[in-house]
């Protein structure tokens, strides 16, 4: 009688196998699509490994002591992705440990002065009074936007000081330690985060912002190919992808507010100045939604009613409404490239003006081709899914005065009109005329 083999080790070993190679693929994938992530994890290593000399260096363990251990925590805690996150994080941890440092030294000492009895009871009141009204501040608006975690390390380091404070005979020198090496960790994040290869928050949402808009031009994009480009009547459109290119800017609106945010606290950097008009990309941003929530719309009609333009519909005012439509999308998704492509650049969008206005144009003429005696009971669909497109046009306009007033307060440069494509070079025979003349004057 043979012995047979189990087979479930080697089944065992595949699946273990198997789920490592996926492993890997995911890793490889998460490095790929963005390569700063691995620089990031580079620069977190080397921050931790720069702040724990402060622990292994006898003589500076000597000068701190235990505390140096608080340089590592800050390095774990305040190094973020982007250099404004970090910048944010750091200050406020710094400020918010020297301001409670120094408020616990002063409970500390106004409480020995009551007496023995006395000191608990007075170091619990300025615990409760100080902790209740810090927490409350928490829930001020412009405190939680910007100051939330400083409040929190306010909190923290106020109390364990304060409580600390009355088994703790040293108590001076045991802040000036805290203090010293959270504020030595703060630098060394800050070193590491702005030097070396750094990742801005405001350039993040300035990129953001225009990819957005790229994101709606390919919809009207593929709304003019694939929608009203066919010529059969039957349309399946569901799992088209230019339907669903516009919903992942609809959950936008909390990353744009964390990189506003973390982009006020960063210096000048690159394209962007002290005074870089960040908010105007905030209004820019819920324009975007607005239009991107028009197109969701018009997405949603069109995957309901496959066969819009009705047979009962006059072939006259049929062509005249596709055509309108047509020009709508065209026009808006140019001028949505154009406006994405003047922020990427910053330039002053003038050459989006013609296609905004071919857009209005055509809104226009739809509208004058469904007021033209046309019984909307024949043309119910058509009418409902020009009006939709005819909203898309008026947020895109709306974008299009937004992105203008961005160009005005963050002074974009003017493109500069490509001079060498205008003029036709000459034969060897051919004498130039006025026209070329005057123009190689103007250059040289």
């Amino acid at each position: 009688m043979e012995l047979g083999i189990s087979p479930w080790p080697s089944s065992l070993c595949s699946s273990a196998l198997d789920k490592l190679k996926a492993g890997v693929r995911k890793v490889r994938k998460i490095g790929e699509d963005d390569p700063r992530r691995i620089a990031h994890s580079f620069k977190i290593g080397l921050a931790l490994t720069a702040v724990s000399f402060f622990y292994y260096a006898t003589p500076l363990y000597d000068g701190f002591g235990v505390s140096a251990m608080w340089a590592v925590m800050t390095v774990v805690v305040v190094m973020e992705y982007t250099v404004g996150a970090t910048l944010s994080k750091g200050l406020n941890r710094a400020l918010a440990t020297l301001i409670a440092g120094v408020l616990g030294v002063g409970a500390h000492e106004i409480a020995a002065r009551s007496g023995g009895r006395r000191e608990p009871i007075v170091l619990g009141l300025f615990v409760f009074i100080l902790g209740a009204a810090a927490t409350f501040s928490r829930f001020v608006p412009e405190i939680k936007a910007r100051y939330d975690y400083g409040v929190m390390i306010f909190i923290l380091t106020f109390s364990l000081v304060a409580v600390s404070s009355y088994r703790v005979e040293e108590l001076l020198q045991l802040a000036h330690q805290r203090l010293s090496t959270v504020a030595i960790g703060v630098a060394i994040c800050l070193a590491t985060s702005g030097l070396v290869f750094p990742v801005w928050a405001g350039e993040e949402l300035h990129k953001l912002v225009a990819s957005n808009l790229e994101k709606l031009a390919s919809f009207l994009e593929g709304l003019e190919a694939e929608y009203f480009g066919q010529k059969d009547r039957q349309r399946n459109m569901e799992g088209k992808l230019f339907l669903q290119v516009h919903k992942s800017v609809l959950n936008l609106k909390a990353s744009e507010d964390s990189l506003l945010n973390f982009a006020k606290w960063e210096p000048r950097h690159g394209r962007f100045g002290y005074h870089h008009p960040w908010e105007q990309y905030q209004k820019l941003g819920a324009l975007n939604r607005q239009c991107a929530s028009s197109m969701e719309s018009l997405a949603s009609f069109i995957t309901t009613f496959r066969e819009p333009m009705s047979n009962n519909t006059d072939p006259d005012v049929s062509a005249k409404i596709r055509t309108a439509c047509v020009e709508m999308s065209s026009g808006s998704s140019k001028a949505l490239r154009e406006l994405s492509t003047a922020i990427r650049e910053m330039t002053v969008p003038n050459s989006a003006n013609d296609h905004v206005a071919a857009s209005l144009a055509a809104s226009a003429d739809l509208r004058s081709a469904l007021s033209g005696g046309v019984a909307l009971s024949e043309v119910t669909d058509v009418a409902a899914i020009s009006f939709l497109l005819a909203d898309i046009v008026g947020r895109m306009e709306e974008i299009a005065g937004s992105v203008e007033e961005l160009a005005q307060l963050a002074r974009f440069k003017t493109a500069e009109p490509d001079c060498g494509s205008a003029i036709k070079p000459l034969a060897d025979d051919e004498e130039p005329t006025a026209q070329v003349a005057i123009a190689i004057d103007q250059m040289s």
